[in-house]
């Protein structure tokens, strides 16, 4: 009996373990998720309210397993000058947290704890919680940064990232099955294109969420009307030159799924 009992728990966990190794096979592949994001970024026209740089995108499953990372260069293997390498894995520390504090009634978008983390804030210290895993986010060759052999792939970096760029993933049943992390330009930027390469993706069925809109868009400190619950969840203006040229576009996203 101790000896069939023994094999069953192995069994059970090999099934469990098996079940988590395919829950990246359930989400957008590498080429899936190059060609969106290289379909939003400012080069393709499309304003984003920042400096108009590369960016780079991690995608991870529910669990917080790299399932791909990508950059929108014409050869993403490229970790040139061209893009800001330190992106790389602040796009995965995005993923890991929108991913890691949304949950199948709420999602939070990194844009949304800003003002929590800040000193005197309820969540401050969150942002020091779950630290990065050095040896899963920099070992490897660099030559493979942001192809589909990436040395990130497969591994749970952890991290926590509280400015905008990360997104839960929602499927159609508004399931909570992900999330994706952009990084490269203005934090302000980041978000929005993130917001439209989750929107290309069919995975925006977003149960609820703390903006003026019920859903995790981005509340911008200044706008939002004080004292409120968006107030709260806020986040900075990305002024260039002291100028805001990003607020109207925030505003303006396509609505997430209903």
């Amino acid at each position: 009996m101790k000896t069939f009992s023994a094999a069953a728990v192995m069994l059970a966990a090999t099934c469990s373990t098996q079940a988590l190794a395919d829950t990246c096979d359930q989400l957008p592949n590498y080429a899936t998720l190059q060609t969106h994001l290289r379909a939003v970024v400012p080069s393709s026209g499309t304003p984003s309210g920042g400096l108009g740089f590369p960016m780079w995108l991690t995608l991870v499953d529910g669990v917080g397993r790299v399932c791909a990372v990508t950059n929108s260069l014409p050869n993403s293997g490229d970790a040139s000058s061209d893009i800001w390498l330190g992106s790389r894995v602040i796009s995965a520390q995005k993923a890991n947290t929108a991913n890691s504090f949304s949950i199948g009634s709420l999602a939070l978008s990194t844009a949304n704890l800003y003002s929590a983390v800040q000193p005197g804030g309820s969540l401050y210290g969150l942002q020091h919680s779950n630290p990065v895993d050095t040896n899963a986010a920099y070992s490897g060759n660099a030559a493979s940064y942001g192809l589909p052999n990436d040395p990130m792939v497969g591994k749970r970096i952890g991290g926590i990232n509280v400015f905008g760029g990360g997104l839960p993933l929602y499927n159609a049943r508004k399931e909570l099955v992900g999330a994706i992390g952009v990084s490269g330009d203005t934090s302000c930027a980041d978000h929005n294109i993130a917001w439209r390469t989750r929107r290309r993706l069919g995975l925006d069925w977003v149960p609820a969420g703390v903006s003026a809109n019920g859903d995790d868009n981005v509340n911008y400190r200044g706008i939002v009307a004080e004292p409120s619950m968006q107030s709260d969840f806020s986040h900075p203006i990305c002024k260039i030159a002291g100028q805001d040229g990003v607020s109207e576009i925030s505003a303006g996203l396509p609505p997430t799924r209903k």
